[in-house]
C-alpha cells in the first residue's frame, strides 16, 4: 500500500482512483463497509483504490475543547487499511491553513485537478470543508459538473443501533468489550511500550508488565481478560490486565496499565506490546488489605484461564 503523508504537495499520486474520504477512527464495521466497497469497485474498473483521511483530527485545530480521544493511532489505521488491500492511503495534514479550505476548493483543487478521481464513496453523514459545508449532496453536484461518480453509503446497524466512532468510544470507556468487538468486527487492542514500574506485583507474587500506551483512548478502570503480543515474540500470551490507580496500595496515584502474563518469565522492558481486550472481569475496587487483594488477583487469574479454555487465542485477529 502506498502511504502519502502530504498528498497536497506530492506528485506520486493514485490518479483516476476510486476514493473515500473520512476520519475512519476505529475502523469500525461501518468504515469497513465503505472501504470494502471502494476496493471492490476499483478492481472492477481497473483503477487504484484510495482512502483519504486527515491528521491530526480536524477538531484538534478548529475546536480543541471538543476533540475526542482517538481510538486508533495513525499507524494502526494504516495497518488495518493495508489488511483490507487498499492501494493508497492519503493522509492530509490538517493545519490551520487547510481548515480554511472550502468544500468547493477541496473538490476542485484536490479531488479533480490533483487526483482526477473516477468515483468517490462517503458515508451519508460525512461533512468536510470550512464550516462543514461539504456533504454528500454538494459532492454529488460536483461529480455531475466535473465528471466523476459519487455514491453515499448507508449506516450499519447492530441490534438496531447505528455503529459510530462515538458509540465505540463510549463502550471502550465503559469496558463493554462485547459491544466493542461487535462494532469493530475484531478484537479491540491498544499498543504500548513496556515500561519500568514499581515492581509491586513481583513483591506480592504476581509480576506484571507495565504498559505505556501509544493510544489516546483505553478502557476504563477495571480488570480485563487480555492477550499480550510482544514485538520480540512470534506468538501471543494469555494475560489478565488491570487498568486503574491501584487504590489498595496508593492514594491519588496516576492511572497505570499492568498485565500479568501467564507462564511468562522473560525480560521485555523497552519492547512494544499489543494488548487485546476480551472481557471485563470486574471494576477496580479498594481492598482492606494486601492479602485480600492477593486473593482477588488469584481469582481473576483463574477466571481468565477458564475464559481461555473456552476461547483459545487467535494470533491473527487484526480484521475478521
Amino acid at each position: 500500500m502506498l502511504v502519502l503523508h502530504d498528498p497536497l504537495r506530492q506528485t506520486d499520486l493514485p490518479r483516476g482512483c476510486v476514493a473515500t474520504i473520512g476520519n475512519f477512527d476505529g475502523m469500525h464495521v461501518g468504515h469497513q463497509e465503505i472501504v470494502r466497497g471502494v476496493v471492490e469497485r476499483a478492481r472492477e474498473v481497473g483503477q487504484p483504490s484510495a482512502v483519504i483521511t486527515f491528521h491530526p483530527h480536524p477538531l484538534s485545530i478548529v475546536a480543541p475543547d471538543r476533540v475526542p480521544k482517538q481510538i486508533l493511532t495513525i499507524s494502526q489505521k494504516e495497518e488495518l487499511l493495508r489488511a483490507m488491500d487498499v492501494d493508497a492511503l492519503l493522509i492530509v495534514p490538517f493545519t490551520h491553513e487547510f481548515s480554511r479550505w472550502t468544500a468547493d476548493r477541496f473538490i476542485e483543487e484536490f479531488l479533480v485537478k490533483v487526483l482526477q478521481v473516477a468515483e468517490v464513496r462517503i458515508g451519508g453523514d460525512f461533512c468536510f470543508g470550512a464550516g462543514r459545508e461539504g456533504n454528500l449532496e454538494k459532492l454529488t453536484a460536483a461529480g455531475k459538473r466535473f465528471g466523476f461518480d459519487v455514491q453515499g453509503v448507508g449506516d450499519i446497524k447492530i441490534r438496531g443501533i447505528r455503529v459510530s466512532s462515538s458509540i465505540v468510544r463510549d463502550a471502550i470507556e465503559k469496558g463493554a468489550m462485547h459491544i466493542v468487538s461487535l462494532a469493530l468486527g475484531r478484537t479491540y487492542f491498544i499498543d504500548g511500550r513496556v515500561a519500568t514500574g514499581r515492581r509491586l506485583g513481583r513483591k506480592i507474587g504476581f509480576p506484571t508488565v507495565n504498559v505505556d500506551p501509544a493510544n489516546e483512548l483505553f478502557p476504563g478502570g477495571g480488570v480485563y481478560v487480555t492477550t499480550s503480543r510482544f514485538e520480540s515474540f512470534s506468538r501471543s500470551f494469555e494475560s489478565v490486565t488491570n487498568i486503574g490507580v491501584r487504590p489498595t496500595l496508593y492514594e491519588n496515584y496516576a492511572t497505570t496499565i499492568e498485565s500479568n502474563i501467564f507462564d511468562f518469565d522473560s525480560n521485555v522492558y523497552g519492547d512494544t506490546v499489543r494488548l487485546y481486550f476480551h472481557q471485563l472481569l470486574r471494576r477496580e475496587q479498594q481492598f482492606r488489605s494486601a492479602l485480600e487483594l492477593t486473593n482477588q488477583i488469584r481469582q481473576d487469574i483463574e477466571r481468565s484461564r477458564r475464559y481461555f479454555l473456552k476461547h483459545p487465542i487467535r494470533d491473527n485477529d487484526t480484521l475478521r
